[in-house]
């Protein structure tokens, strides 16, 4: 009988304190509680901080790290090769929203049968803590007096819009949340996706971050340029439906999360999703919960009529048609 330990991977290299390694601890948990298999999972990732982290859950599970803004596609392959395949993505926001857009944005509207979550904080942290397109506008750069003019993305209302079926946000301080919200994706037929609010310590310690938080440059001795990451707490949340809280960040600066009523929201309406989810951002608050599922979702590997059989394990007489059914086929395309 396997226990929690099999869940897990190798020691993460992230900043002490991150969000992202809080994500991490909740997909191991939501995977264990699910009895799932790790052998069974394809872990796929694209460039990032949050891409790295992966190798931290999961060791027996196949995985493959692919090149930047391709997750999507890399999953897509991997998924219709083998239908048997779990296939859970992690990628950030700038892996998501920015380079890899396109992608995201079709793996959705097929209805790839994935777990899609995005860690995401507002920042490019591998390359110093620029604005992501998911950074809220007038927030201010961390290393100069200047706000973001550009009006960020919303996952979720993308997701939603694409005609994603199955749409989530949750905060990486809140496991009671969000681990059900990850077993529930597993459950899920289709692509499944769930944004995580995911704090960056390091690189968006600045008075008004709306996603992370930091008081490392009040610490930092310059002796060179390096960066000197002193040890924060992961701060955590827990709050009940209908209730709306102020979390106070590490940088000063504070996140309102608010949990819809049961009756507040249709999660079956997309109508009813994007207006609430429009209602809580000229609010000033980041809604968390599941947001919309489908519950007559047709998944990608349903609408091709895959066979059964994953594609990998057919042989080559299985895969090379007669000439009538090539005939068949070119007669499609004329």
């Amino acid at each position: 009988m396997k226990s929690i330990n099999d869940y897990k991977g190798g020691p993460s290299t992230l900043c002490t304190g991150c969000g992202h390694d809080s994500v991490t601890q909740h997909i191991t948990k939501a995977f264990f509680e699910a009895g799932v298999d790790p052998s069974t999972v394809a872990k796929i990732s694209g460039i990032g901080c949050s891409s790295k982290t992966t190798a931290y859950f999961m060791n027996t599970a196949h995985g493959f790290n692919s090149i930047h803004g391709r997750m999507a596609s890399i999953a897509t392959g991997a998924k219709l090769a083998n239908r048997n395949l779990l296939m859970i993505g992690i990628s950030g926001d700038g892996d998501t929203a920015s380079i890899g857009l396109s992608g995201f944005i079709h793996l959705i509207r097929r209805n790839l049968p994935m777990i899609y979550i995005v860690e995401n904080n507002g920042v490019y942290g591998l390359t110093k803590g620029q604005f992501s397109a998911t950074a809220d506008k007038d927030v201010l750069f961390k290393r100069a007096n200047k706000q973001n003019q550009f009006q960020n993305l919303d996952v979720c209302q993308l997701a939603i819009d694409t005609g994603c079926e199955f749409v989530a946000r949750s905060f990486s301080g809140d496991g009671k949340q969000l681990v059900p919200l990850i077993k529930a994706a597993i459950f899920h037929p289709g692509t499944a996706v769930i944004d995580v609010v995911s704090p960056c310590i390091t690189y968006a310690n600045h008075d008004g971050s709306t996603k992370s938080y930091d008081y490392v440059k009040e610490h930092n001795v310059r002796l060179q340029e390096f960066g000197l990451i002193l040890e924060h707490s992961p701060i955590t949340a827990d709050y009940e439906e209908g209730e709306s809280i102020e979390i106070s960040l590490s940088d000063g600066a504070r996140i309102r999360l608010r949990k819809p009523l049961p009756n507040e929201l249709d999660i079956q309406s997309r109508r009813s999703a994007l207006n609430a989810l429009a209602d809580a951002r000229e609010q000033g608050q980041i809604l968390t919960g599941l947001l919309y599922c489908s519950p007559r979702s047709e998944p990608l590997t349903e609408i091709l009529k895959l066979p059964k059989t994953p594609l990998r394990d057919l042989n080559r007489e299985q895969l090379a048609p007669s000439s009538q059914a090539f005939e068949h086929i070119l007669n499609h395309f004329r």
